[in-house]
């Protein structure tokens, strides 16, 4: 009988998880991206449909359904020796059924060290843990290098219709904050604000987000009329929201940013 592990996941739960896994399903995009720049690429038998870098390698591996609503066919087919998955991109009822079955492993991100920490914590589970130690050195000594950049208050948007905006309890408003922007935000998670709302705000700045919504530069014009004193620009919301290896290069994309904005004002 293959030797167990006992782990603590970043939900604090308890998760008994065999010494070397050898068939992964990851449920979370970032975290996906992490494995196969882990090396681990055999050893993952599923992802999602939104499980998309690195690109040419998700193409060989099953989709087990969405981050919000899994295919528990697929999943059992596979009979993965474990899960890994977080707890705000997937949803409760469907974690709590893959528990029934599976060891899951849940990562739980709010700001850069939780990401450092999850990094890490994959890093042991697969016996990896020189490969996480220098990607997280890495990624650590990037960010400590950023300079102090002067304040632009910002809304950063990640849905057109309804408008939604990032608030403060958030991952995102984190990497706002190491990017030298202040959210206007004062509500938690992600509010609705009606166009009154917003145009009372004005902003200095407007970050519409590659992702979720596909923000593009048909909708620039939309904004330019809502925010007339701001300045709008398209991000890439992967280098504001991914938490896994990706935040590799995401310094170096808030310095190019930040680089177009200052002159600015």
């Amino acid at each position: 009988m293959a030797e167990k592990q006992l782990f603590k996941d970043q939900m604090g739960s308890e998760v008994i998880i065999p010494h070397s896994p050898m068939r992964v399903i990851s449920l979370v995009p970032s975290q996906t991206e992490l494995l196969f720049d882990l090396g681990l690429e055999d050893k993952i038998a599923g992802l999602t449909k939104f499980c998309i870098h690195p690109a040419d390698s998700v193409k060989s591996k099953p989709i087990i359904g969405g981050t919000k609503n899994f295919r528990f066919d697929k999943i059992d087919e596979i009979q993965p020796d474990l899960i890994i998955g977080n707890k705000e991109e997937n949803y409760e009822s469907g974690i709590n059924q893959l528990k029934k079955k599976y060891p899951v492993w849940m990562s739980d991100i709010y700001d850069l060290n939780d990401s450092l920490n999850m990094i890490t914590s994959i890093g042991t589970i697969f016996r990896v843990e020189d490969k996480a130690n220098r990607l997280v050195n890495s990624i650590r000594t990037s960010f400590d290098q950023l300079p102090e950049f002067k304040k632009l208050t910002c809304l950063y948007f990640i849905w057109n219709k309804p408008k939604m905006v990032v608030g403060k309890d958030t991952f995102i408003n984190k990497m706002l904050q190491k990017s030298g922007f202040e959210n206007l935000i004062s509500p938690s998670r992600y509010p609705e604000l009606s166009l009154e709302e917003l145009e009372n705000l004005q902003p200095q700045v407007v970050l519409l987000s590659s992702e979720p919504f596909p923000f593009k530069k048909k909708h620039l014009e939309e904004f330019e009329e809502l925010f007339p004193k701001s300045k709008i620009l398209i991000v890439d919301g992967e280098l504001f929201s991914w938490y896994g290896s990706r935040l590799l290069k995401t310094a170096d994309y808030f310095k190019q940013l930040r680089a177009k904005l200052d002159p600015l004002f």
